[in-house]
């Protein structure tokens, strides 16, 4: 048997039980009961893989040859199913770092905006208006005339 023989079969093998671990068992977890009440763990279990090979042509006086593979596996946490009695609720895991990183990301929001605001009025278009003649002022409409009376004696 040759080494890439033996390394493909290795890989093969790995591959074989990262598949067969990947199985409703990893996604609800086991059980847990205490006074009547049961505690059922939800996870969420994703993975994927890659590989490649090759045996292109090769230069003069060089061998040909090529390999490749990669494999990922994540699970996370989604909440648990809580069986008490005739009731089954759920309660959901809540990710604090993604909280967090939502918060922060709308008080950036939320500091650029006030920036482009502040700007905008301090900007170009405020200094246009500071340069222009002022307005005339308009006697305003609803507040009533006096007229002077003269005074005969």
């Amino acid at each position: 048997m040759t080494t890439t023989s033996a390394n493909d079969t290795r890989l093969l093998d790995a591959l074989r039980e990262v598949v067969d671990n990947a199985t409703v068992g990893k996604v609800f977890g086991a059980p847990v009961e205490h006074a009547g009440t049961v505690v059922l763990p939800v996870a969420k279990v994703g993975g994927g893989g890659g590989g490649g090979s090759g045996t292109g042509p090769a230069p003069e006086g060089q061998e040909n040859g090529g390999t490749g593979g990669g494999l990922g596996v994540s699970a996370k946490p989604l909440g648990v199913f809580v069986l008490s009695g005739d009731k089954v609720s759920w309660h959901p895991a809540i990710d604090v770092n993604r909280v967090v990183l939502g918060g922060q990301v709308v008080a950036v929001t939320a500091l650029l905006l006030a920036r482009a605001l502040v700007k905008s009025r301090t900007g170009k278009a405020s200094r246009r208006l500071r340069l222009r003649a002022p307005l005339p002022v308009r006697r305003q409409r609803f507040l009533p005339r006096v007229r002077a009376k003269a005074v005969t004696k």
